[in-house]
């Protein structure tokens, strides 16, 4: 969450310095750089979904290999079978940028250890097992920033560049496919089938530079007797200092067999380019169960990203700042010639025909008026 937003905000510090001129010329800089960061999946810095549960629109880049990892401790209370949970565990994903920059392959998974009471019988129990262990592929069907001109600043109007307007909702979309596996009689999730199916759609929305708007949508264990809807709305916000970012999260999830809603928020720092750490906590809105969480984590990128080459003639004319206008080298000459320029950028090849006989006609006006008409012998 804090590689664009955090590449953003140091542009944006930078501007704060300069002068009204100095400004426009770095406007130009920008309007530059950017299409490079979002006509690829791959940005310079790690993308992480971490530290919330909200997936991204956007994939990792091809042949970038990234762990995300953390351990959690969670208090679960239940008011109407009056028991109490203790629960550790880790929870880690393994994303892979497959075969191109929109698609993206990701293993998830949980393992933790409950130990249960039953208040009103004097017992305990111990459950583990995976809460989560799921195989998937991403895909990036709509990127909202691909095109060139949605990512050039406006050189007139700071306003417009940091400022919300309603078009910034208007977000990248993606799509994502896979499978959740219950193997070996998970106590966490009785009866259910070996495999079943997961289906998401995630969104992202660049509300202004520091703020990112996630949305998921999701139908898991499709196959089953339980079948799951969430959804998650994640609000990321990178601070003055682009190494650091702050998140709020609410959850929700409806099933036959349990339903909540969730609310979670953290901060990640970025220590280096590859890697991020970072902390969060949250809770239950109701007692059926009660749950109070923290966790730990970070993420590390094995970056083998290599841009790939692409013919000429096989480009697109608005990846090299679009189509030449039939007339634009006629026009950019005659402006040329009205500001007494030659019409050539690196050699003087000295005044035009026109321009000579112009001169010539204002010389022989000056020595006129010199001489008051008299013709010099």
């Amino acid at each position: 969450m804090t590689a664009i937003t955090g590449k953003i905000n140091s542009l944006e510090r930078m501007l704060a310095v300069t002068n009204c001129n100095d400004m426009k010329n770095f406007l130009k800089i920008i309007a530059f750089v950017l299409p490079f960061f979002s006509l690829a999946q791959y940005t310079d810095v790690i993308n992480s979904n971490r530290p919330g549960q909200s997936v991204s629109a956007y994939a990792v880049g091809r042949n970038v290999l990234q762990l995300e990892a953390g351990i959690y401790y969670e208090q679960k209370d239940h008011a109407l079978l009056n028991t109490q949970s203790d629960i550790w565990g880790s929870e880690f994903a393994l994303r892979y940028g497959l075969l191109f920059e929109q698609l993206e392959l990701i293993y998830e998974g949980a393992y933790q250890n409950q130990n249960i009471t039953f208040s009103d019988f004097g017992t305990s129990n111990n459950l583990t097992d995976f809460s989560r262990n799921r195989v998937g592929l991403k895909f990036l069907i709509y990127d909202r920033y691909k095109s060139e001109e949605r990512n050039k600043p406006n050189l007139y109007s700071w306003r417009a560049n940091n400022v919300f307007q309603l078009k910034n909702l208007i977000p990248s979309i993606s799509m994502y496919g896979g499978a959740t596996f219950n193997l070996g009689g998970n106590p966490f999730y009785v009866g259910d089938p070996t495999v079943s199916y997961r289906a998401l759609l995630a969104t992202q929305s660049r509300l202004s530079p520091r703020f990112v708007l996630i949305t998921n949508f999701a139908y898991d264990r499709i196959s089953s007797d339980f079948p799951e809807l969430s959804y998650l709305v994640s609000l990321s916000h990178a601070f003055r200092n682009p190494k650091w970012s702050a998140f709020v999260e609410n959850q929700g999830i409806d099933s036959d067999r349990y339903s909540d809603v969730l609310i979670r928020g953290g901060i990640a720092h970025l220590l280096g380019e590859n890697l991020q750490v970072d902390f969060n906590l949250g809770a239950s809105l109701k007692n059926t169960p009660s749950r109070v969480f923290v966790t730990i984590g970070g993420s590390y990128r094995l970056d083998l990203h290599k841009d790939k080459l692409k013919a000429i003639d096989d480009q697109n004319a608005n990846e090299n700042g679009g189509a030449i206008k039939k007339n634009s080298m006629k026009k950019k000459r005659k402006e040329k010639e009205k500001a007494g320029g030659s019409g050539a950028e690196d050699i003087n090849l000295g005044p035009s025909k026109k321009q000579l006989r112009k001169l010539k006609k204002k010389e022989r006006k000056q020595k006129k008026s010199e001489g008051g008409g008299a013709i010099d012998f």
